[in-house]
Protein backbone atom coordinates (compact mmCIF):
# COMPACT_ATOMS: atom_id res chain seq x y z
CA UNK A 1 0.00 0.00 0.00
CA UNK A 2 1.37 3.42 -0.93
CA UNK A 3 0.66 6.56 1.14
CA UNK A 4 -1.26 8.13 -1.75
CA UNK A 5 -3.47 5.09 -2.45
CA UNK A 6 -6.86 6.62 -3.30
CA UNK A 7 -8.80 3.56 -2.15
CA UNK A 8 -7.58 3.72 1.44
CA UNK A 9 -9.02 6.07 4.09
CA UNK A 10 -6.60 8.68 5.39
CA UNK A 11 -7.52 8.31 9.05
CA UNK A 12 -8.11 12.07 9.19
CA UNK A 13 -11.55 13.65 9.57
CA UNK A 14 -12.20 17.25 8.56
CA UNK A 15 -14.68 18.99 10.87
CA UNK A 16 -15.43 21.75 8.37
CA UNK A 17 -19.21 21.16 8.41
CA UNK A 18 -19.36 21.38 12.19
CA UNK A 19 -17.20 24.51 12.36
CA UNK A 20 -19.23 26.25 9.65
CA UNK A 21 -22.47 25.40 11.46
CA UNK A 22 -21.11 26.65 14.80
CA UNK A 23 -20.22 29.96 13.16
CA UNK A 24 -23.33 30.31 11.03
CA UNK A 25 -21.16 30.48 7.92
CA UNK A 26 -21.80 28.94 4.51
CA UNK A 27 -19.31 27.10 2.34
CA UNK A 28 -19.83 29.84 -0.24
CA UNK A 29 -18.81 32.55 2.23
CA UNK A 30 -15.77 30.56 3.36
CA UNK A 31 -14.79 30.14 -0.29
CA UNK A 32 -14.94 33.92 -0.75
CA UNK A 33 -12.87 34.56 2.37
CA UNK A 34 -10.09 32.07 1.66
CA UNK A 35 -9.98 32.16 -2.16
CA UNK A 36 -10.52 28.41 -2.56
CA UNK A 37 -13.23 27.02 -4.83
CA UNK A 38 -16.39 25.60 -3.33
CA UNK A 39 -15.60 22.32 -5.09
CA UNK A 40 -12.21 22.04 -3.37
CA UNK A 41 -13.67 22.96 0.01
CA UNK A 42 -16.38 20.35 -0.52
CA UNK A 43 -13.75 17.70 -1.25
CA UNK A 44 -12.02 18.67 1.99
CA UNK A 45 -15.21 18.65 4.10
CA UNK A 46 -16.22 15.24 2.73
CA UNK A 47 -12.89 13.72 3.78
CA UNK A 48 -11.87 13.05 0.18
CA UNK A 49 -8.86 15.40 0.08
CA UNK A 50 -5.46 13.77 -0.28
CA UNK A 51 -3.44 16.90 0.44
CA UNK A 52 -3.83 20.49 1.57
CA UNK A 53 -1.40 23.37 1.31
CA UNK A 54 -0.30 24.94 4.56
CA UNK A 55 -1.32 28.34 3.17
CA UNK A 56 -4.85 27.03 2.51
CA UNK A 57 -5.04 25.40 5.92
CA UNK A 58 -3.89 28.64 7.54
CA UNK A 59 -6.42 30.72 5.58
CA UNK A 60 -9.30 28.39 6.55
CA UNK A 61 -8.30 28.46 10.21
CA UNK A 62 -7.98 32.25 10.12
CA UNK A 63 -11.43 32.63 8.52
CA UNK A 64 -13.02 30.24 11.03
CA UNK A 65 -11.01 31.57 13.98
CA UNK A 66 -9.87 28.07 14.91
CA UNK A 67 -6.74 25.99 15.29
CA UNK A 68 -5.64 23.25 12.90
CA UNK A 69 -6.52 20.67 15.56
CA UNK A 70 -10.09 22.01 15.64
CA UNK A 71 -10.41 21.45 11.90
CA UNK A 72 -8.54 18.19 11.37
CA UNK A 73 -8.82 15.27 13.79
CA UNK A 74 -7.84 11.60 13.75
CA UNK A 75 -10.77 9.48 12.60
CA UNK A 76 -9.82 6.26 14.31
Amino acid sequence: MSPADDDEPTGIHCRLDELLAERGMTLTRLSELVGVSIVNLSILKNDRARAIRYSTLSAICRALDCEVGDLLVRAD
